[in-house]
């Protein structure tokens, strides 16, 4: 594949070597201006063949954005930004569509317009888009940050109150989320209005100035904001569920590290550190809850129900097992417990017929043309397939991480323990 893209230029000029990064960007460009004009056309010949077919107004195009997605090995939420884009590019701003391209819009840059004009009706949509993008010799030397202000500047120009109107709306996707990061951190984030962002970051910044405790200014204000909200010292364990998932070995001294589901492998002796606070701390309570995992593979092993819902319990152990959604490339969080195959196909309220997923991806999952199917037990292996008839698959994560093979006594000895549990 290097060759491939290399092929033609002297690799021991630099200037060649320069000028090979810029075409490759550009060929960036045209493949996302393509891949918008296909995306655009998928949705014009699906909503065709759904009106041919009779399907209600209200559940037209469902999942088509998740298809999207998965085509392009991105998550389902991210199916919807990658459809309204590839519309409203195709369809109401053919000079952005063009800049992209010629490679003078990155598909990002060409985002901030669409994302800009977005409040506007199409007329005005319109006049944004030849005033911004009709001369792409204009666009040249411009960052991210002075596209989207430019972008702003004509929308607002153009229909001052739809502009004010989306910021008044915008109130309501305020919002706090957590996600992972590095080396045992996690990102905490909140979306709040401007001028209450303003004052909050503000505030902890009056709280770190003048600290002299050796403490950086970051890791003061860090401090203060767990302080303010948990009213408690930093440095104090919460008394909160966190779900430690580990093995005996790590437990009494092994290195197999352990695992947050959802958030990943935790160095074993870090998990110990956090268990031994927890107990050493009076007002915290620390609870142990067995889990018996594949010595293999490392996939938590049977529960079943004959409930028609899942129980509490059996919930839990396939959140633990599933970490996060488990539709291809989602990350999001797990909202719902589902069925593999429905539970009015007769399909069990079983660990090896549940899955998680996060609740657009289970609505998707519900529209016709979708079809999961498990594929291998032992590893909880599923297979999606789309109404376009593609596959992807998707197999839990090791709960424990370092598991060695099974030899044939240990894999036979296994087997005969989860049949009596299934039992």
């Amino acid at each position: 594949m290097f060759e491939l893209a290399t092929s033609g230029v002297d690799l021991q000029d630099e200037a060649a070597l320069v000028s090979g990064i810029a075409e490759l960007e550009r060929l960036k460009s045209q493949a996302a201006a393509t891949q918008a004009r296909l995306s655009a056309q998928l949705a014009t010949v699906r909503h065709d063949a759904e009106v041919a077919a009779g399907v209600p107004a209200a559940r037209r195009g469902r999942g088509l954005a998740a298809e999207i997605a998965l085509a392009r090995h991105d998550s389902p939420n991210r199916g919807n930004r990658h459809l309204g884009f590839a519309q409203a590019l195709v369809h109401e701003m053919p000079h952005t569509l063009k800049a992209l391209e010629t490679g003078a819009l990155s598909e990002w840059r060409a985002t901030l317009i669409v994302r800009e004009s977005a409040c506007l009706e199409v007329g005005d949509r319109a006049t944004l888009d030849a005033e911004l993008c009709a001369d792409p010799g204009a666009l040249a030397g411009l960052g991210d940050g002075r596209i989207a202000a430019a972008a702003k500047a004509i929308a607002y120009r153009l229909d001052p109150h739809a502009v004010v109107d989306r910021a008044v709306k915008a109130e309501a996707d305020r919002c706090v989320t957590i996600r992972p990061a590095p080396d045992n951190m996690v990102y905490l984030t909140a979306l709040l209005p401007m001028a209450k962002g303003v004052s909050v970051y503000a505030a902890l910044r009056r709280a770190a100035d003048g600290n002299g405790d050796g403490r950086t200014r970051g890791q003061l204000m860090a401090d203060a904001l767990i302080e303010r909200i948990t009213g408690r010292p930093a440095q104090t364990p919460e008394p909160i569920a966190v779900s430690l998932v580990l093995s005996d070995q790590t437990l009494v001294g092994g290195n197999d590290p352990a695992v947050v589901p959802g958030f990943g492998p935790v160095p074993a002796d870090i998990a110990r550190s956090l268990i031994a606070a927890a107990l050493d701390t009076p007002e915290v309570r620390a609870t142990l809850r067995r889990l018996y995992a594949h010595p293999g593979s490392g996939a938590l092993v049977a529960m079943e129900s004959r409930s028609r819902l899942f129980p509490k319990g059996l919930a839990t152990l396939i959140r633990f097992r599933d970490h996060s959604c488990r539709t291809p490339y989602c990350d999001a969080p797990i909202r719902h417990t589902d069925h593999i195959t429905p539970a009015t196909r007769g399909g069990p309220t079983s660990e090896r017929n549940g899955q998680g997923t996060c609740e657009a991806c289970n609505h998707n999952k519900q529209a016709a043309g979708w079809l999961v199917a498990p594929i291998d037990a032992d590893r909880h292996t599923t297979e999606l397939t789309t109404p376009t008839g593609h596959h992807y698959r998707s197999t839990a994560p090791p709960v424990l991480l370092g598991r060695k093979p099974l030899s044939p006594m240990e894999k036979c000895l296994f087997d005969t323990l989860r049949q009596q549990q299934a039992a």
